[in-house]
Order: structure tokens, then C-alpha cells, then sequence
């Protein structure tokens, strides 16, 4: 429990203060968003507030008790670290910096920003290799789930004899 508390406390303090470091380096201003300036009906429409927390709450959040129970039983208690660390240094900042970069690029979105600034030579290319990583991504966890199924039935097979 006192991990816990002590987790806590750590996602507090970089809250704060890696937070105020971010908000340094890109200097928020009180431009309009693209879903303001936009405003198509369709790729940029303006949300409530609470419903934009929610969403983002939910991206984040949603595979934390998923990925964080299986990394906990593989690596043990040590993933504490991992999962607090890695809010605090990869996620949130990930997050906030992608959202100012799209914003401040009329909402473009992160395949097409590489575009502009690492792969200018062909967008087929790009758009071709990431549908190419999500079917691979998409096999290797059917095969996961396949291979996992097939674990466990043969450990209560084991089991029973």
C-alpha cells in the first residue's frame, strides 16, 4: 500500500513539474484550435470539454489494467516504476506534445506531420507501411491470443491427469 501511495505521489510532483517544463517549451498561446477554425462537420468539430477529457482519459487509461496486470505477473512489482515513469515521461508528455504539433499544423495528423518533415519523397510509401504495420500488429495478436488459448488449455489438460 505504501507503494501505492508513494506512485501517487510521484504522478503528482511530475504533474507539476515536468508539466511546467512542457508548457515552457511550447509556450501555449490562446490561438484558435482547427476545430474552431476549421470546423468541417467531419475531421474537425469542436467537442465539450468533459467530453475531451473523457476521451483522452480513455485512450490512456483503458489499457492500464490490461498491460499493467500482465506486465506486474511477468515482471513483478518492479513495473510500479515502469507504469509511473513512463505516465509521467512517455504519455502525458507524448500526448501533450502531439496535440500542440497537430494543432499548430491546421489538425494534421501525425502520419501526415512525418510526411512533411522525414518522408517527403512518397506518401503512398507511407501510407502503405503503416497500413502494413497495423496488419502486422493485428496478426502478432491474433497468434498471441491463439498461442495463449492453446497454453491454457493444455495446462488444464496437464492438470487433470
Amino acid at each position: 500500500m505504501i507503494s501505492l501511495f508513494i506512485s501517487l505521489a510521484v504522478l503528482l510532483i511530475g504533474f507539476f513539474a515536468y508539466g511546467k517544463i512542457t508548457e515552457k517549451v511550447f509556450a501555449p498561446d490562446n490561438r484558435q484550435t482547427p476545430a474552431v477554425a476549421i470546423n468541417d462537420g467531419v475531421d474537425h468539430v469542436p467537442m465539450k470539454t468533459w467530453k475531451a477529457f473523457l476521451s483522452q482519459l480513455l485512450n490512456i487509461a483503458g489499457t492500464g489494467p490490461i498491460f499493467g496486470a500482465l506486465m506486474g505477473a511477468v515482471f513483478g512489482s518492479i513495473v510500479f516504476l515502469w507504469i509511473v515513469f513512463g505516465s509521467i515521461l512517455g504519455g502525458a508528455v507524448h500526448d501533450y506534445m502531439s496535440g500542440m504539433i497537430s494543432s499548430r499544423h491546421r489538425g494534421s495528423s501525425i502520419a501526415e506531420l512525418s510526411g512533411t518533415y522525414i518522408l517527403t519523397a512518397s506518401e503512398g510509401f507511407r501510407i502503405d507501411w503503416t497500413i502494413s504495420c497495423i496488419v502486422g500488429i493485428c496478426a502478432a495478436a491474433t497468434l498471441l491470443t491463439i498461442y495463449l488459448i492453446f497454453l491454457i488449455k493444455s495446462l488444464r489438460a496437464l492438470k487433470t491427469r
